[in-house]
């Protein structure tokens, strides 16, 4: 059992690496996108809206879908047929070409980010100790190589599908392959009694199990928001904020979403050590307060140099919450959490759709560095959330996760 949950484990990992590389690969050639379908500027906000949209329509689907077939068949198709669409973009004809793409991207994104944390909470859940921030970690390396990638396309001025075909030729079978270890939790509503759940987890999580009380998840969702809202912030604000407000030259200005990424990789790394030893409340009440103080820094910031130092920090404060949230809606309803990661993985895209404009607004019409004092705001309400996070008392009275052997009896190919 020992080397299924390590193969699980491994393969998983792999799966959050493919992810992160695909999306940095996407995010970070907007502009070379913009070039080759001639999209207006104006129309350009409507393509980038429509892809966190139908990703958050994906992820409801999971919730729907996952009821029939378990997460990990969903993340094994679904993962293809997102590096296959990122083909789709670099590669096709006309303004409909691109759209079609993005839309089947947009759509396969959503069911893959929802079911790749539907089975790291099982996993976690297995293991009995804190795992999460490690799969958020491979992510964001893969973020780092995907953006690593892209720059040298666009160095080299290659065409987008040769800049993509490459990567997804090495990472699609890879990730089929992997996804042979995959390790399904049973934490659908109807792995309550298989997994010899009490009484009082079938209750926890609503209706005997089977069903989310979203009162009880909506702290965990505004976590979730805040979090991607001060991402958002960081990925498309910090280049502009640095050499226009802060003086920074032009490829300085590249410089602070290259060490958010690696802070945020660090900060993650490290991250499940500090849950083990202080608490997942601690940690994310820590992360909340180095965000905001982050934030703080850069909106009053002399220069260029010391706006990086306030933008380090953010990542190295932002890095734990998401990855913590999705554990504590594991936790939090520990019958039907792939319900509950489905709809928190809502509020990811909600963040995103909410954070840039919201910035862009306030900037244009105050200033910018009021406008860094949003999420810094918003980061600080964390604070008052921070004790959802805490694991609840179980049967066993001492609050701690147990490893549960029917969590980890069936592996995806049968193990």
């Amino acid at each position: 059992m020992t080397d299924v949950l390590r193969r699980g484990r491994a393969s998983l990992a792999f799966g959050f690496f493919a992810q992160g590389a695909a999306f940095a690969l996407l995010v970070t050639r907007i502009p070379a996108i913009q070039d080759r379908y001639g999209v207006s500027d104006a129309l350009l906000p409507v393509f980038l809206a429509a892809v966190p949209v139908l990703a958050g329509v994906g992820s409801v689907t999971t919730e729907q879908l996952v009821k029939r077939i378990p997460a990990s068949v969903l993340l094994r198709w679904s993962q293809p047929v997102v590096l296959l669409a990122l083909v789709g973009v670099g590669a096709g004809r006309g303004m409909a070409g691109l759209g079609a793409a993005l839309a089947v991207f947009g759509l396969a994104v959503g069911a893959l980010d929802a079911s790749m944390n539907m089975l790291g909470v099982s996993l976690q859940r297995a293991y009995g100790r804190s795992i999460m921030l490690g799969f958020h970690a491979v992510y964001s390396l893969g973020g780092i190589v995907g953006a690593s990638l892209a720059w040298a396309g666009a160095h080299w001025h290659l065409a987008l599908w040769v800049s993509y075909l490459p990567v997804v030729a090495v990472l699609l079978p890879a990730a089929l392959v992997g996804s042979r270890w995959y390790v399904d939790g049973g934490s659908g509503a109807e792995g309550v009694a298989g997994r010899g759940g009490s009484e009082d987890a079938g209750a926890e999580a609503g209706g005997g199990g089977s069903g989310v009380v979203f009162r009880m998840l909506l702290p965990l969702c505004l976590v979730m928001t805040f979090a991607y809202i001060g991402d958002s912030t960081v990925s498309n604000w910090s280049a502009k904020y640095l050499q226009d407000v802060l003086g920074g030259s032009e490829q300085l200005a590249t410089v602070p979403y290259n060490v958010y990424m690696v802070t945020t990789l660090l900060g993650r790394a490290i991250g499940d050590f500090g849950v083990r030893r202080f608490g997942a409340a601690a940690v994310v009440r820590v992360g909340a307060l180095v965000a905001a103080g982050g934030f703080a820094v850069v909106a009053v910031a002399p220069g260029a140099w010391a706006g990086m130092l306030g933008f380090t920090l953010v990542g190295l404060g932002l890095c734990v919450l998401v990855p913590q949230t999705f554990a504590a809606a594991g936790r939090l309803f520990p019958g039907a959490s792939d319900a509950a990661i489905a709809r928190l993985n809502i509020f990811n895209y909600v963040g995103f759709l909410v954070g840039s404009p919201l910035v862009g607004a306030l900037g244009d019409a105050w200033s910018y560095r009021g406008a860094m004092a949003v999420p810094m705001v918003l980061v600080l309400v964390t604070l008052a959330y921070a004790r959802s996070f805490a694991p609840r008392p179980d049967r066993y009275g001492d609050g701690h996760e147990r490893p549960r052997t029917a969590d980890v009896g069936r592996g995806s190919n049968g193990l």
